[in-house]
């Protein structure tokens, strides 16, 4: 009796998988949120935040008046995830072409704790081999890490690089590298190891102006973290969104005090002189600026629960 009701089960389970449909192919753009990614419609663009990694900015990487730091250090005795922070990337669909705005660490920076955006980006629905440009805002390795393995071989192989002329001048210089300080040298060593398969492979772009590299994107110049620092503004149906790379660092303490620096920044004075200028031209554009901080602060908030 019990094998002949065993018999009855597993037919009817064949019988119900067999009316089964199979499912159809994914749509160009994917509606769907999955941890490690989030999704937000600019105009007709799809933009797709891609979490790298969590980290924490520390206290003394930052750097300001006495009165001002210390009252930052009481804030984050109250609040201990107020310096709190995710590396990241962001893809953009214009429904033509697939574009990454920076790659995130990959193996060069942060050890094994960072390194997630390729698998972002594949669980989001897409595959490294399908992006058509990188952009890349500055050639630190935890924006930049993720292009190359260090093999030499490129993450990315049928896309277009493209940066700051001032940027690719300065961290590919051997000249330079020589005259910078120790513990700068492992920068210049990453950023040229990074780049010379595209470089080979004739795919590293520079540029030195506002000249158009796609269609609905404005670049936008923002020296002082680095040489060649560069964010990129997107634009469709009359909304905007910028990508602005490491121009604010510490969310939640330089948006309250742009005037506080990173111990980062090539040019401090310079960074912070940006950031002024920024802001208030971000604030009158409200939906470029809080696009922005959407995808932030989602991403963010993957972070802190994979972390867990």
């Amino acid at each position: 009796m019990l094998k002949k009701n065993s018999l009855r089960l597993a037919a009817a389970l064949l019988t119900t998988l067999s009316g089964l449909t199979p499912a159809l192919a994914s749509p160009p753009q994917h509606h769907d949120q999955v941890p490690g990614y989030f999704r937000l419609k600019v105009g007709d663009l799809e933009v797709t935040a891609l979490y790298d990694a969590a980290a924490v900015f520390q206290l003394d990487w930052l750097k300001g008046k006495k009165a001002t730091m210390d009252g930052v250090a009481k804030t984050l005795q109250k609040d201990p995830h107020l310096l709190d922070a995710a590396d990241q990337g962001f893809l953009v669909n214009t429904g033509k072409q697939l574009i990454l705005v920076d790659a995130g660490a990959g193996t060069w920076y942060g050890g094994k704790a960072f390194g997630r955006l390729a698998t972002s980006l594949r669980s989001a629905g897409y595959t490294p081999e399908q992006v058509d440009l990188v952009l890349v805002t500055h050639l630190h390795s935890d924006h930049v890490g993720g292009l190359t393995t260090h093999d030499g071989d490129r993450v990315f192989p049928n896309a277009e690089v493209y940066v700051a002329k001032a940027e690719s001048d300065f961290w590919l210089s051997p000249e330079i590298a020589a005259k910078a300080p120790k513990e700068a040298q492992p920068f210049f060593e990453s950023a040229q190891a990074i780049a010379a398969p595209y470089i080979k492979a004739g795919k590293w772009h520079t540029f030195s102006g506002s000249e158009s590299i796609v269609d609905g994107m404005q670049i936008v110049p923002l020296p002082g973290h680095t040489p060649g620092h560069t964010g990129y503004e997107f634009s469709s149906k009359g909304q905007k969104i910028l990508f602005w790379g490491d121009t604010v660092h510490a969310q939640r303490v330089q948006l309250k005090h742009p005037e506080i620096t990173a111990v980062f920044d090539i040019d401090p004075a310079a960074a912070a002189a940006r950031r002024n200028q920024l802001l208030p031209r971000l604030a009158g554009r409200i939906c470029c600026f809080l696009a922005w901080v959407a995808c932030t602060r989602k991403v963010k908030a993957i972070a802190g629960r994979q972390s867990h």
